[in-house]
C-alpha cells in the first residue's frame, strides 16, 4: 500500500472535481477560483517537472516564497514526487538561509522572484543544482517550466516512515534543529484531527494563516484537503477580509494576535458568525480576557490545542460537548492515540496538578533532528517518550495546562523567538559585551522581544542603532523592539544572568 500522504489527500477529493476547492479572497485577481481539477493537474506539472530533473530519491525542495495558492500546490506537488518539502518562513534573511541551505543541502530552491539574486547566489555555492521563482500573481519560472509537463502523474510510493518535510525550529543553543516529520506522522494526525474536530460535509475553511508552519501548511491545509472542503484563501490576515467572509464558511484558525484583533472590530458579532461551526486557537497561549470575550460577542467558545513542529498537534479541547467543556487556560485532552505524561527532572511520574516537564509519545511524533543524531538522542527518554522542552500539568479530570516553556522560548505573535540566537547576533556586533534577550507582556502579540546589552569598556552603544543592525540580518519577528544599554546584567552566585529579574524589571514596557 502507499502510505504517500499525497494519496491520502487525492482520495479524498469529492466526486465533483469541477466543484470550488480554492476561492482566492484577496490578491491580483479575486475573481479566479481553482476547481479540486485545478488543484490535481497542477499538482501532477509540478510533480513531473521534479521528475524531469533526475534528483536523488527523497531530495529535500526548500521553499521561501509569499503566500499563494500556487505555493500550497507546490507542496502537494512535492510530495506527489516523493521529495521531502522544506518550508522556510519569510521573513528569514540571508544569514539565516544560508545556513538552512548549507544544513539541509537541498536540490531544489524556490524563492519569490525579488529575492533571486542573492537566494540563487548562496544557493549555487551550497552546491543546489535547481532555483526557480514563485511570485504571488502566478508568476515564474517554476510554473514556466511546470506548464510544458502532462497534468497526469502517478504519486510516488512512499512508506509511512519516509519523510515528507522538514521544519526548521530553533534551539535553545542558538542553533537551528530540522525536525523530520514523515507522511506517517502527518496523515496520522490529520485523520485524528477530521474526527476529533467534526469536520463534515459542506465544511468551508477560512485560510488566513501562513504556510510556512504547522498551523497553517498542515493542521488548516491537510484538515479541508483531506475533508474534500472548499477553503476561502486569504494571502495575509486582514481581520475586515475575515469578517467579510465568515457568513460564507464554517471554520476558521488563527494565532491569538488573530482573536485579538478581530474583537477590535465593531462587525464582530453574532450574526456574522451564525453559519460558524468552529473557531480554533493555538501556537501561543490565548489569554482568558480573550476567550470570554469571544464567547460574549459571538456566542461561540473557541478550542485552544497544543502542539510544536516536532509533534504537529498533541492535544485539543473538545469539539463534541459529550466529550467535557471548552475549558479556557487549557489546551484540553491528549487527542485519541497520543500519549502525554508529566515528569519531575528526575524522570519521576507526577501526580495530576503536579507541574512538571511534558513529555509525549504517539504516531504524530517526529522522526527526530535532521543530521543531529546525538541531540535527537538527547530529547527522547529511555523508553522512548519525547521531552517537549513545556512545563504544564494534567489535572484529575485528563485536561492539560501549559504553564511555562522551556527555558527562555519567547512566543511572540505566534512565532517562537529563541533569546540565544537573538544574543548571537548582538553579542558579534561591535562594542556590545553581552546581551540578554528577554520576553515581556504584550497586549496584541502576546510577548514582546527586548534585549538588554552591556557595551566594551570604552564603547558607547546606540540602542536604536542596534535595532537597525539586527533588520539586516534576521526576521523581522525576532528583532527586539527596544535594546536598553546597561552597565552590567544581574547574575546569581553561579554567575549566571538571572533573566527572571530583567523581565519582572520589564513586564510592564509594552503596558500589558
Amino acid at each position: 500500500m502507499n502510505a504517500n500522504l499525497f494519496s491520502a489527500l487525492r482520495a479524498a477529493f469529492p466526486a465533483d472535481l469541477d466543484s470550488l476547492a480554492i476561492q482566492p479572497a484577496d490578491g491580483p485577481d479575486t475573481r479566479r477560483f481553482y476547481t479540486w481539477r485545478d488543484l490535481d493537474h497542477a499538482s501532477a506539472r509540478i510533480a513531473n517537472l521534479l521528475d524531469s530533473l533526475d534528483l536523488p530519491p527523497a531530495s529535500r525542495v526548500a521553499v521561501q516564497v509569499e503566500k499563494s495558492v500556487e505555493a500550497l500546490l507546490l507542496y502537494l506537488g512535492v510530495l506527489r514526487a516523493g521529495h521531502v518539502f522544506l518550508p522556510l518562513n519569510t521573513a528569514y534573511q540571508a544569514a539565516e538561509i544560508d545556513y538552512f541551505i548549507g544544513n539541509a543541502e537541498p536540490a531544489v530552491v524556490v524563492c519569490s522572484g525579488k529575492n533571486f539574486t542573492w537566494i540563487s547566489r548562496l544557493a549555487f555555492q551550497k552546491g543546489t543544482a535547481h532555483v526557480f521563482t514563485l511570485n504571488e500573481d502566478r508568476t515564474g519560472t517554476l510554473l514556466d517550466r511546470a506548464a510544458v509537463h502532462a497534468d497526469t502523474h502517478t504519486p510516488a510510493v512512499k512508506k509511512a516512515d519516509d519523510l515528507a518535510a522538514i521544519l526548521y525550529t530553533s534551539g535553545t543553543t542558538g542553533r537551528s534543529k530540522g525536525a523530520m516529520l514523515t507522511h506517517g506522522n502527518l496523515l496520522s494526525n490529520a485523520q485524528t484531527l477530521k474526527g476529533y474536530w467534526g469536520w463534515k460535509k459542506g465544511d468551508v475553511l477560512i485560510h488566513a494563516l501562513p504556510i510556512f508552519h504547522v498551523h497553517g501548511l498542515f493542521v488548516a491545509s491537510h484538515g479541508a484537503l483531506l475533508n474534500g472542503s472548499a477553503m476561502i484563501w486569504l494571502s495575509r490576515f486582514d481581520p475586515k477580509a475575515v469578517l467579510a467572509h465568515l457568513p460564507q464558511a464554517t471554520v476558521f484558525m488563527g494565532v491569538p494576535t488573530l482573536y485579538v484583533r478581530l474583537l477590535a472590530e465593531p462587525g464582530l458579532t453574532r450574526e456574522a458568525c451564525r453559519n460558524m461551526r468552529l473557531f480554533v486557537a493555538g501556537s501561543a497561549p490565548l489569554l482568558m480576557e480573550t476567550f470570554n470575550e469571544w464567547q460574549q460577542r459571538t456566542g461561540h467558545t473557541i478550542l485552544e490545542r497544543y502542539g510544536m513542529s516536532e509533534t504537529v498537534m498533541l492535544t485539543s479541547n473538545p469539539y463534541h460537548a459529550k466529550d467535557g467543556e471548552r475549558r479556557g487556560g487549557t489546551v484540553g485532552f491528549p487527542l485519541p492515540g497520543i500519549g502525554v505524561r508529566v515528569r519531575d527532572d528526575k524522570g519521576q511520574a507526577l501526580p495530576a496538578g503536579e507541574i512538571g516537564g511534558i513529555e509525549v509519545k504517539g504516531p504524530n511524533v517526529f522522526a527526530g533532528y535532521w543530521r543531529m543524531p546525538e541531540k535527537t538522542k538527547e530529547e527522547f527518554t529511555a523508553d522512548g517518550w519525547f521531552k517537549t522542552g513545556d512545563v504544564g500539568k494534567i489535572d484529575s479530570t485528563g485536561y492539560v495546562t501549559i504553564v511555562g516553556r522551556s527555558k527562555d522560548l519567547i512566543i511572540t505573535g505566534g512565532y517562537n523567538v529563541y533569546p540565544a540566537e537573538i544574543e548571537g547576533y548582538l553579542n558579534d556586533m561591535p562594542g556590545v559585551a553581552e546581551s540578554a534577550v528577554i520576553g515581556a507582556p504584550h497586549p496584541d502579540f502576546g510577548e514582546g522581544v527586548l534585549a538588554v546589552v552591556v557595551p566594551k569598556p570604552g564603547a558607547a552603544l546606540d540602542g536604536a542603532a542596534l535595532v537597525a543592525a539586527l533588520k539586516t540580518q534576521i526576521a523581522a519577528f525576532k528583532v527586539p523592539k527596544q535594546v536598553f544599554v546597561v552597565a552590567d546584567l544581574p547574575r546569581n552566585t553561579m554567575g549566571k544572568v538571572q533573566k527572571n529579574l530583567l523581565r519582572e524589571q520589564h513586564k510592564a514596557h509594552f503596558g500589558a
